[in-house]
């Protein structure tokens, strides 16, 4: 008895250690993804990709503003080490002149606020501007709930038919980790 007892203890413990060692393996695939998009030379902040790592299987999706864009990074994604297929769901946004006038103004307001300055100079700045037939969505990581709410504040006097804001604060992420 005390034997099969050891057995299965051994066992969960193994078992237990594999699973770790999958949710580790996919947080650095998850990781080596995220530095493939921002290194991607035409990603903007007027595109927004998310990853969903699930035993090396990605599925992908998000918004980009070129249709060249979506199947790039996708291809660039399926060469990341640990990566075995990949499922492209990103959408490319339509190409108008008045959702790309809108883009711009939203970031030189924001951009150009002073209290935005640290994130402008940024390798990779942090808001991404998406707009999708007039409709603003504000997404990524700022630092406080005044730098989130000073964003929306700023990207709704562009006669915008909504803002959505899905900006999150470091805090709140970091948080979500912790959950994980």
């Amino acid at each position: 008895m005390k034997t099969t007892l050891a057995v299965l203890v051994t066992t969960l413990l193994l078992a237990g250690s594999a699973g770790a060692q999958i949710e580790r393996k996919d947080l650095q695939v998850f990781n080596d993804i995220s530095k493939t998009v921002n290194n991607y030379s035409f990603f903007t902040i007027f595109d927004d990709v998310n990853a969903n790592v699930a035993s090396g299987n990605v599925t992908l999706t998000g918004k980009v503003t070129q249709p060249f864009k979506r199947d790039d990074i996708a291809k660039r994604v399926a060469k990341v080490d640990g990566v075995q297929h990949v499922t492209n769901q990103i959408e490319v946004l339509p190409l108008n002149t008045f959702d790309q006038e809108l883009r711009y103004r939203i970031a030189r307001s924001i951009y150009g606020n002073s209290n935005f300055w640290n994130y402008a100079i940024m390798a990779h700045p942090p808001i991404h501007i998406i707009v999708e037939h007039g409709h603003v969505t504000l997404t990524g990581v700022v630092q406080s709930n005044v730098d989130r709410m000073l964003a929306r504040s700023l990207a709704t006097q562009f006669g915008a038919m909504s803002v959505k804001n899905d900006l999150k604060t470091e805090a709140e992420v970091r948080q979500q980790l912790e959950k994980s």
